[in-house]
């Protein structure tokens, strides 16, 4: 009923900048909005990091003077324990998987433990799967990995799935990865196909693998404490376009590395692909890193694993 739609006006904080997948996502959760409200409620998008970092985002949410805000899924985990889980390696083999863990129980359920904690879950979007890239050789099998000197995020289990792979992981901040690159004082990295590019790795790395080999949701989140002040057709109107502008997101996302996969192969990249069977390997080996670090949330880890072995059936 529209008595039941108050004129309301709220703010959306996220980190990437204007123009990126992500940012054209929030875009579009604006404009839905305000259509499925009549233009009654108006969602103004801060991108780039204005409103301040993931931290400040997420405590201005729980107090109620942010109202939306769309993060790294993982970041979660300083909340929820679980969230963890969006970091593990090698979990999701393709886009498929992912749409169906997040879409379905398993990333509802995940979304839901975030109440507790004044956060209302509304939809998963993406920054997308991470690629690797290295100056040495081409990367066709799971022992090519071996022995190359990698960048990588500096935390505990991106430098154990690395060292699982007989490779050597090195710490490094990322402003400083490209310098490291063009000295060969590391012969490669790991990032999404956009932030190769935007970077041009290609300059300074000739082989890239599409491994896969972790997957980054997005999760875009509302504040508890004003989401209670709200009617049901209020929430309804949130809730269906969040789910609207989060596929909308992915294809955008998906598109958009499929045009980045051409570019960076017509800058010189040499690109390969592991195969399934590769991919199974991979797991394989990475199963230990997996059991270590999911020891602290092992339900959420064999309730995915569950999930997932479903999926492949």
């Amino acid at each position: 009923l529209a008595q039941d739609i108050k004129e309301r006006t709220f703010k959306f904080a996220l980190q990437t900048p204007k123009g990126h997948p992500l940012e054209q996502g929030a875009a579009k959760f604006s404009e839905l909005v305000a259509a499925k409200s009549g233009g009654k409620m108006k969602v103004t998008v801060f991108p780039g990091g204005t409103l301040g970092g993931d931290a400040a985002n997420v405590s201005a949410l729980q107090g109620g003077t942010i109202e939306f805000v769309m993060l790294n899924s993982g970041i979660l985990a300083s909340q929820v324990k679980d969230f963890e889980v969006y970091d593990f390696p090698f979990m999701f083999a393709n886009a498929k998987e992912a749409d169906a863990v997040v879409d379905g129980p398993f990333g509802q359920k995940l979304h839901a433990k975030l109440a507790e904690k004044g956060i209302v879950g509304l939809a998963y979007t993406e920054l997308g799967f991470r690629q690797l890239t290295n100056s040495k050789r081409a990367v066709n099998t799971v022992e090519d990995i071996a022995g190359l000197k990698l960048r990588v995020i500096p935390n505990a289990i991106n430098v154990d799935w690395v060292k699982a792979l007989g490779a050597n992981p090195t710490p490094l901040a990322f402003p400083e990865l490209y310098a490291a690159l063009e000295q060969k004082a590391i012969d490669g990295q790991e990032n999404p196909l956009s932030v190769i590019q935007a970077n041009k790795f290609f300059e300074v790395q000739k082989f890239l693998t599409l491994t896969n080999h972790q997957y980054n949701p997005q999760s875009l989140i509302f504040s508890k404490k004003v989401w209670d002040t709200l009617s049901a057709a209020e929430k309804k109107i949130l809730q269906d376009a969040a789910a609207e502008a989060a596929k909308f997101q992915r294809q955008v996302s998906r598109e958009a590395a499929a045009g980045t996969l051409d570019a960076l192969k017509k800058a010189g990249m040499q690109v390969t692909e592991l195969s399934a069977a590769e991919q199974a390997k991979l797991r394989d080996k990475l199963k230990p890193v997996i059991e270590k670090h999911g020891a602290a949330i092992p339900e959420t880890v064999k309730e995915l694993q569950a999930e997932l072995a479903k999926l492949r059936k």
